[in-house]
């Protein structure tokens, strides 16, 4: 019998029985749904995290009382006294290492003002120094950068990114213009060049101004982020060592307690989103081994009623001289094209439903090319694997006995 036929022959015995057919695909789609779209789902979250390890440079130190990413059990964290202005800058005269340390706030969210035109209310107005900059990977696009004397003096000065200027000044020239806060007047000084969105949200919708202006108008009692630059990035555990150490004393942390602060580099963050990752990874290939199991159980149970149901069509086959060869290469490839039919169905909607992620995330589309090419095999193995017995039985069936059969 030609392969074409065969595979005729399994697509009408599918048809037959409609019903039993689509509860067995169901189990398959389920199945590969759930391991494709945990694959997809971990390499969109595995792009967005390269793409976005440049919001802070390779060798800068993130200093804060709570972690970013928060994993499992973090009790006992939130009591945490704040990081302080009077502990950054204390730290800044005490390092050694250190190329650049900057402040990392956020005073207001609130709207900014030039005459007539306005921005949205969600407008971040961050505090920092002339480091901020190069810490977080911006570049300045028109203008320049904020200056020791700037933050030293207090000066009303403001760097405004990309949004801003898009809403305030469109095609006129920002720098040198005023723009007006909470009452206050700051001149642009700076454009920030755009930087895009992150978790839809974007990056450049923001005012920088010396902390120190700030916390003359908003005051200095607040909780605030550091980020230390290392010297080189060969050089960012003993950065690492001398911030924790310098910290500690800072902070009057006694020697038998834990730090009461989180440092956190690129490294450590691809670290904790590692496990991250494995955990879904893990979630996704139990659910998906779990409903694959009872598909292929599902598999085998059709295939055996199809034997059964079609007993006197086997004995007629076997009557004109069908050998076991062929009774059994048809009932596996019904197996087969049963589970990869499921598959096909199941790896398309985990795409899907992986990629979702990549709308929330502004990131770029990802087709899991390897979980694919695994997909198709899988179903075919499990194919096999559950149609065997079914096929070994229908040829092993007595032909006489079968063309008796009712």
């Amino acid at each position: 019998m030609h392969l074409w036929q065969t595979i005729k022959m399994a697509f009408g015995a599918l048809g037959s029985n409609k019903t039993r057919a689509a509860l067995t695909l169901l189990a398959i789609v389920v199945g590969v749904f759930a391991v494709i779209s945990a694959s997809t789902s971990v390499r969109v979250i595995d792009n967005f995290f390269r793409n976005t390890m440049t919001l802070m440079g390779s060798d800068v130190i993130n200093v804060t009382t709570r972690p970013s990413v928060v994993v499992g059990n973090q009790h006992g964290r939130t009591a945490r006294e704040p990081i302080t202005f009077r502990q950054f800058e204390r730290y800044r005269g005490m390092a050694e290492l250190s190329r650049a340390v900057s402040p990392n706030v956020v005073f207001r969210t609130t709207r900014i003002y030039h005459g007539e035109q306005s921005t949205e209310p969600n407008t971040q107005i961050r505090g920092s120094n002339e480091f901020w900059i190069s810490n977080n990977a911006y570049n300045i696009e028109e203008g320049r950068d904020l200056t020791r004397d700037d933050v030293e003096d207090a000066r009303p000065f403001a760097l405004i990114g990309a949004d801003v200027r898009d809403n305030l000044f469109r095609n006129r020239n920002a720098i040198g213009q005023r723009i007006r806060i909470d009452g206050q007047f700051y001149t642009v000084v700076g454009v920030i060049e755009s930087k895009g969105a992150a978790f839809g949200q974007s990056l450049d919708n923001f005012v920088l101004i010396p902390y120190t202006r700030l916390a003359s108008v908003y005051g200095r009692e607040r909780n605030i982020a550091m980020q230390i630059r290392a010297p080189s990035v060969m050089m960012i555990n003993e950065t690492v060592d001398e911030a924790t150490g310098l910290l500690r004393i800072i902070r009057q942390v006694p020697p038998d307690r834990e730090n009461d602060f989180e440092i956190e580099t690129n490294e450590s963050l691809r670290g904790v989103f590692a496990d991250f990752t494995g955990v879904l990874y893990l979630f996704g290939f139990v659910v998906g081994g779990i409903a694959l199991l009872g598909a292929g159980i599902g598999v085998m149970n059709i295939m055996l009623v199809s034997v059964t149901e079609r007993t006197r069509e086997i004995g007629l086959r076997k009557a004109v001289g069908a050998n076991r060869k062929s009774i059994v290469i048809q009932f596996l490839t019904e197996a087969v094209i049963v589970c990869q039919l499921g598959g096909l169905i199941g790896m398309f909607l985990g795409i899907l439903a992986g990629n979702i992620l990549v709308i929330m995330m502004d990131t770029t589309f990802v087709l899991p090319v390897f979980a694919i090419f695994a997909g198709i095999v899988g179903m075919t193995v499990i194919g096999v694997v559950f149609g065997v017995y079914p096929a070994w039985k229908a040829a092993r069936l007595d032909p006489i006995e079968s063309l008796r059969f009712e």
